[in-house]
């Protein structure tokens, strides 16, 4: 048995891609848009890691989707914890729970998917990090 991928629904591809290439740091491997069927397909992985790959599904069709706590979460070991999380938050994203450990953080994709950030070794807690107070749900 092989890993293959986690596939997550989203609703808008540019603003996908954004979280997940420009906030994240992943990487397109491949692409599929299959017109019969109304979807694309888009494979995105941490450089280097082609074997653990997130799969985005864009239904052309409007859908509605809602949740995303049944899914759980995806997690990603970073370089550091506190950079990332500036990043994302410069780009306009919550930190819902803030690496105030300097070890494990959660944002949300623009769909709700809960991203789990964890810590390559150990970081000494840092502000604003440290004091700073979880924001919704994760």
């Amino acid at each position: 048995m092989k890993y293959l991928h986690t596939m997550v629904r989203v609703s808008s591809i540019e603003d996908s891609l954004r979280f997940y290439c420009e906030g994240l740091g992943l990487v397109e491997s491949r692409r599929t848009e299959n017109e019969k069927g109304r979807y694309t397909l888009i494979f995105l992985n941490a450089p280097g890691q082609e074997d653990a790959q997130v799969e985005l599904t864009f239904n052309w069709d409007p859908e509605e989707y809602s949740g995303g706590r049944n899914f759980g979460h995806l997690a990603y070991r970073v370089d550091d914890i506190y950079a990332l999380c500036q990043h994302l938050s410069d780009m306009g994203y919550t930190i819902n729970r803030p690496p105030r450990d300097g070890h494990m953080a959660f944002v949300k994709s623009p769909d709700g998917i809960s991203v789990e950030l964890i810590q390559d070794g150990h970081l000494e807690p840092a502000e604003p990090w440290a004091s700073m107070p979880n924001t919704g749900t994760w």
